[in-house]
């Protein structure tokens, strides 16, 4: 009885495991997909950058119903937005905006079961330095409003630099790599939190010149240590050959005797 009880309950437990994973399958199926095509993940400011992202099914998901609005925006400069509806391959409608963001109603009647949009613009320029995180701007971000609802459908940021930044960036990485290579010595390890301080007041040249006193220092550090490790080894060394030396001598003395005492 216990052991058919035991079974009957496993079984139960399972088709409810089963029930839950089909309605999160469901759920997962209802999303619109958000297809981002950039092929960069970070741009220099003043550079111009193109992306395309591309919205299929749009009205299947369970953000947006038959009548919808896309609500888009982005943080590029001198923007071109080129917003193409396509139905099976062939294009229904397109329309181009010029601003940051936009807003257009889609409808179901109108057909379109593809939305493709193709977006230009300037980086714009880094209104604050930070080493860590890095320094990220809205490249593209997309929401659907249906009704009295908005969803937010997807959205990419993308990390932006100066030629000078980068550069100051590469030496602190470099450093910082060194000194854990070098078990992080504490002086180089406060020299370079100096560099990173300099990074991210603004102060490339100066960045850069530190974080190679950190490099250096932590360079001379393990130079250091291994020149102690290679005399203590020569010390060793030379300890032993006096032992052994001591000893054979102890013994040649010993059989010397022995030999007079004969």
């Amino acid at each position: 009885m216990i052991k058919m009880s035991w079974i009957r309950s496993s079984r139960g437990t399972t088709l409810v495991v089963l029930f839950a994973l089909a309605l999160a399958a469901v759920g997962t199926a209802g999303a619109i997909s958000v297809d981002d095509q950039s092929a960069f993940n970070e741009s220099r400011v003043g550079e111009t950058v193109s992306t395309t992202i591309v919205i299929d099914d749009p009205f299947q998901g369970d953000e947006v119903s038959e009548t919808w609005t896309l609500n888009a925006s982005t943080e590029l400069e001198n923007v071109r937005w080129t917003v193409t509806i396509l139905d099976q391959g062939n294009q229904v409608d397109e329309t181009v905006y010029g601003e940051q963001r936009f807003q257009q109603e889609l409808q179901l009647d109108n057909g379109g079961d593809e939305i493709r949009i193709e977006l230009t613009g300037e980086t714009p320029p880094v209104e604050n330095y930070t080493y860590r995180p890095v320094e990220r701007y809205v490249l593209w971000d997309l929401n659907a409003i249906s009704g009295n609802n908005e969803a937010d459908l997807n959205d990419s940021e993308i990390h932006h630099y100066t030629n000078d930044s980068k550069e100051a960036r590469l030496a602190i990485d470099n450093a910082s790599r060194r000194i854990n290579e070098t078990g992080g010595p504490p002086e180089a390890r406060n020299t370079l939190n100096n560099s990173v301080s300099a990074y991210e007041n603004g102060n490339f040249p100066n960045a850069v010149d530190l974080a190679e006193e950190a490099r250096e220092q932590a360079q001379s550090t393990q130079e250091s240590q291994q020149q102690t490790q290679l005399l203590l080894y020569v010390g060793l060394a030379v300890v032993a050959l006096l032992v052994v030396g001591g000893g054979i001598y102890y013994w040649q003395s010993q059989q010397d005797d022995y030999g007079k005492l004969q």
